[in-house]
């Protein structure tokens, strides 16, 4: 049976740069794995590919826990796909939803985005063993009632999809429990358990997309996570990373 995890480290700070980037200099300075930085809003928060991640002050559970996990380097990229299921798992225990995967790392309620994960490491931040730290950013929308014009269509939130005024800090205990558990699975148990519920959750799976300059339909995702697409000459491509439209 894997160890029962200690109790996280909780460091609430009101309106940052980014939570990536004071959990990477707690971690500098020794954190601890599993401290977790909730923020009440960010001036410079980002997604992917350095895109802005806009929020609404106080509207959003906005969080980044520093990890030190038990993985090679190569298989790192497992933690991003864990914490979508765990991020879903928590939507349905609080508020009842039912979240769908987008690969590779956004969460969705009834097609519309209303959580974002960024997953990064580095070697040697602040560790005494040989361990990589990687950093996980969530975003979810929780109370938000409106949002900007170009993001209307596309976006959605905890309030508006249930109607349930989900309190921060309930949402935030039900998504650390949920993404311990998936950790401890990922890291004893390896990829497969996460792969599975992923592929029961995934909304990308059996759609056309067109991602990395690849376009087909999405089959599949691979042993290391690889979205997996088969164009229309029926021909297999792996794609590690990209946007999917």
């Amino acid at each position: 049976m894997s160890p029962v995890a200690a109790p996280s480290t909780i460091v609430r700070v009101g309106r940052v740069d980014s939570t990536q980037a004071v959990a990477f200099a707690l971690a500098a300075d020794g954190a601890a794995d599993g401290t977790v930085v909730v923020a009440d809003s960010q001036v410079a928060g980002r997604g992917r590919r350095g895109r802005p991640w806009v929020d609404e002050p106080g509207a959003s559970l906005l969080v980044s826990i520093v990890l030190r996990p038990r993985l090679e380097p190569a298989r790192l990229s497992g933690l991003s796909l864990a914490a979508g299921v765990a991020v879903a798992g928590a939507l349905t225990r609080t508020a009842g939803l039912t979240a769908r995967l987008k690969w590779p790392n956004d969460v969705l309620v009834d097609g519309r985005k209303i959580a974002g994960i960024l997953l990064e490491s580095r070697i040697g931040a602040g560790s005494d063993d040989a361990r990589p730290t990687a950093v996980l950013g969530i975003g979810i929308n929780l109370t938000q009632r409106m949002f900007p014009a170009d993001l209307a269509q596309r976006a959605t939130s905890v309030w508006l999809a249930s109607g349930r005024a989900v309190d921060r800090d309930v949402l935030l205990s039900a998504l650390l429990d949920a993404l311990g558990e998936w950790r401890r699975r990922l890291e004893y148990r390896g990829f497969a358990p996460v792969r599975e519920r992923w592929r029961a959750l995934a909304d990308t799976l059996g759609r056309t997309v067109t991602v990395d300059g690849v376009s087909g339909v999405a089959v599949d995702i691979d042993g290391d996570g690889a979205l997996v697409v088969n164009d229309a000459e029926g021909r297999r491509h792996r794609v590690v990373a990209g946007d999917v439209g």
